[in-house]
């Protein structure tokens, strides 16, 4: 047991993003808000998520002395959405919360750091009963299936909590939830009679006795220091906030005391730039210091079992000052950008999905008694298919909660339903609440799962749902005026975002002009199998017919579909799709298409198109995003390429001039610094990117980027730079005895220095940093031994890691 007078200091961070996929899809697209990144879950985990795997502890002079993962020393929770992306995306970082988790349970007497969450981050007190019951079984599901272990606590989304919540988390198992101190409604010593209201001391863990009689562990965090982690600059030194968490401790407390904070998780990294570094310093400073014991709440809960209980105030969260108002109605909580605007649409937004969830749910049960022995017991073991999208998981499902034995239409029209009910959830995610405007990103999105919901329930009930919820949906209204309410939201914006097999179909179609399919290819969350395939191109115009096969491997639906795509010119395309069996119609289409082409009478293909597929016709625009990017990409890179040229052309052209000019003091024509940027950007990503770098090229660039005062600072310049150095140095990693390439890395860097441009080095210093545990002792031993090939090796090394920015005396290992 610890002795009254330790103290022990725990931070929690709640990292956690929003389901971004498309619905349909499921999977992101770009998003050009998070650009230089393909999208934010990207952008977000480059400077938080994976920072945090792998924080930086400097010395006085700004440079590397360890690196070290802050998630094997904190408490923390992903939410299973974002995970589900990273471990698909970012399995690198992935691997390294797991692993954190693994060294934390050896660290902290066997409890690991980190702890689950409510599946898909809903508002909990404001859903029915069934829904917080999936929300805490699906959590603690994908909780095990990642960590391979229970669950000691689970977080609650935006903390937000009512006794019914708790009672679920008890009885599924969960020890332990971390609130506010608000949230407290009054405390005792546990065999007291008195109660306490007011101010609840954070500094010790609570007893929550519950209505039927279970009990939950509670653990209500210092606020007014985790306020100042996420909004009042905290974060600006390790010092500082080392010093402000210390400063939470009081010595007349006669009981282990633990001081802990809880955040968001991105205030570390992404909200606050280099907070993690700030967080992985202070706990440096702690642990060398001896200042406190850093732990866990597992550990802290085994250590020092709690001696008081305590109530909490129901419907409450830690991010509304109305208790769970923000996610329900206009109570005045809002982002502050826009003051002229209102929050009225929360409500009927709500009401809406209430409405529709429970009309849904009607049609789930009476529906779901046809295929499944308890539909509401499947709907709850359902997530062992979602984690695992293989067929076999899904037959294997059916076989254990099927009330019969399933045809395959039967199977179908199940997994529809489920897939309904899952959607029916998401559209409760909670950030399409929490900020200002209804036509606002994360508000569409839960309106998307919404549309997703009703397409999936077409055939199945009665019609009408969909009109009936529009209907409701309309009382929505937008402050901006030309997005008039959630109806026309969900016309304009939701509607044409749908997609059946047919579009699937005319995505491949069109792709495939570009895009060299195999037999069996995978689009998203579709498989397709080519039954046949031509594909004819001339200088001016191509030309792509086809007949396939495409599946959902969600729901199981499947379809046979014909096609014809034509690309005259550029970017004139046009195109039919349809469901077809007819295996000799298509070839009769084939032989007339291909004739016509052949002759050159590309007019008379479209009225050909016309004839076969009727009004079935797409165009480039029906592609899915990202591929719709690409192809355009490459449409216009040879534009591109020649634009390049002409401001190179124009830039020397003008050059001996503009230098006259600048001598005499005249200001120098605007058009001349327009394109003496983008020649001089593209020549220096030119000559940095050769295997074989000519200095000299490069330096007489860099002599003309500071002459004219080109500015180097566009985010896509560091990326570019950024991307090749890094994926040099994961060839380096790869083949450390490179001394070729540990010399090209060198002289870029030398380079890039005298550049006015600051390349983010996170992912190169990590790569250094393994080497330098791995490689570097080996040709250290090999140097004492007598090999001068190893004693190059080391002095190269070296100078790399001087380069880098390392304390090469702390980093490198001499004994």
């Amino acid at each position: 047991m610890p002795q009254s007078n330790e103290r022990f200091v725990c931070v929690h961070g709640h990292f956690y993003q929003p389901p971004r996929e498309n619905p349909w899809l499921e999977a992101i697209e770009i998003q050009d808000s998070a650009f230089p990144y393909h999208d934010w879950n990207e952008r977000i985990t480059a400077e938080c998520y994976a920072a945090n795997g792998a924080s930086r502890i400097l010395d006085g002079d700004g440079r590397v002395m360890d690196i070290t993962s802050n998630y094997a020393k904190m408490s923390f929770n992903f939410g299973p959405t974002v995970l589900s992306w990273m471990c698909i995306f970012d399995r690198s970082t992935y691997q390294s919360i797991l692993d954190a988790d693994k060294q934390s349970i050896e660290w902290r007497s066997g409890h690991g750091s980190a702890i689950a969450q409510v599946y898909n981050h809903m508002i909990m007190p404001l859903a029915n009963s069934r829904d917080k019951r999936t929300q805490v079984v699906w959590g603690i599901k994908d909780f095990e299936s990642r960590f391979n272990r229970f669950p000691e606590g689970m977080w609650l989304a935006e903390t937000a909590v009512d006794n019914e919540s708790l009672e679920i988390l008890a009885e599924q198992g969960v020890k332990f939830t971390i609130l506010a101190q608000y949230q407290a409604a009054r405390f005792r010593k546990i065999g007291a009679e008195q109660w306490t209201e007011g101010a609840i001391d954070p500094t010790r863990a609570y007893l929550c006795r519950l209505p039927s009689g279970r009990t939950i562990n509670l653990f209500f965090y210092d606020g007014p220091i985790s306020q100042a982690v996420a909004f009042e600059n905290l974060l600006s030194s390790g010092e500082g906030l080392a010093g402000r968490l210390m400063g939470g401790f009081t010595d007349d407390r006669d009981w282990p005391q633990l001081m802990h904070i809880a955040t968001d998780g991105e205030t570390y990294g992404h909200h606050q730039k280099f907070g993690d570094m700030a967080l992985a310093a202070a706990f440096h400073q702690i642990e060398e210091a001896g200042m406190a014991r850093l732990t866990n709440y597992g550990e802290y809960l085994e250590l020092c079992p709690p001696e008081w209980e305590a109530e909490i105030v129901e419907r409450t969260s830690w991010s509304c000052a109305h208790g769970v108002e923000r996610w329900n109605s206009d109570c005045g909580c809002s982002s502050g950008g826009y003051p002229d605007w209102n929050q009225q649409w929360r409500t009927p937004l709500r009401a809406a999905l209430d409405w529709l969830r429970d009309r849904l749910a009607k049609g789930f049960e009476r529906k779901g008694r046809e295929y499944f022995k308890d539909p509401w017991a499947a709907r709850d073991a359902y997530i062992e298919v979602i984690l695992h999208r293989e067929m076999e998981q899904a037959e294997k499902f059916l076989g254990e909660h099927a009330a019969r034995e399933l045809s395959a239409d039967d199977k179908i029209n199940a997994l529809k339903l489920l897939e309904m009910q899952r959607h029916a959830m998401l559209m409760y995610t909670s950030c399409g609440w929490f900020f200002d405007e209804l036509s606002g990103l994360e508000t569409v999105q839960v309106i998307e799962y919404a549309g997703r919901a009703l397409q999936l329930a077409e055939g199945l009930f009665e019609e009408g749902i969909e009109k009936w919820f529009l209907d409701k949906l309309k009382l929505a209204k937008s402050n901006i005026p030309q997005n008039q309410d959630g109806e026309w939201i969900f016309r304009n914006w939701v509607q044409p975002t749908r997609l059946d097999l047919v579009k699937v179909g005319a995505h491949y179609a069109f792709s495939s002009l570009y895009e060299q399919y195999e037999e069996h290819s995978q689009i998203n969350c579709y498989a397709v199998a080519k039954e046949d395939y031509t594909k004819i191109a001339t200088a001016d115009a191509s030309i792509a017919m086809g007949r396939i096969h495409v599946a959902s491997e969600i729901t199981e639906e499947a379809t046979c579909l014909t096609f014809c795509v034509v690309k005259i010119g550029s970017h004139d395309f046009k195109g039919g799709v349809a469901q077809s069996c007819d295996a000799g119609g298509y070839q009769a289409m084939k032989e007339e298409m291909t004739n016509t082409f052949n002759k050159g009478l590309y007019s008379e293909l479209i009225g050909l198109m016309d004839k076969h597929f009727g009004t079935h016709s797409y165009s480039l625009i029906n592609l899915f995003r990202d591929e719709q990017r690409k192809i355009l990409n490459q449409i216009f890179e040879k534009s591109m390429e020649e634009s390049i040229a002409s401001y190179q052309a124009m830039f020397e052209h003008s050059r001996p001039l503009m230098e006259f000019v600048k001598e005499t003091g005249m200001p120098l024509p605007p058009v001349f610094t327009i394109a003496a940027q983008p020649a001089l950007l593209a020549a220096l990503k030119t000559e940095l990117t050769k295997e074989d770098i000519d200095s000299e090229a490069v330096q007489r660039t860099i002599t003309q980027i500071k002459t004219w005062g080109v500015p180097t600072d566009a985010p896509e310049t560091e990326f570019f730079l950024r991307r090749h150095v890094e994926a040099l140095t994961g060839e380096l990693f790869q083949d450390p005895s490179n001394l070729n390439l540990m010399a090209r890395i060198q002289k870029f860097m030398d380079l890039v220095n005298e550049i006015p441009i600051s390349i983010i080095l996170w992912k190169v210093q990590n790569d250094y940093y393994q080497l330098a545990k791995t490689a570097y002792p080996e040709n250290l031993t090999k140097s004492r031994s007598g090999d001068e090939g190893a004693g190059i090796w080391l002095d190269a090394f070296r100078k790399l890691g001087e380069t880098f920015r390392f304390n090469l005396g702390a980093v490198l290992t001499e004994g």
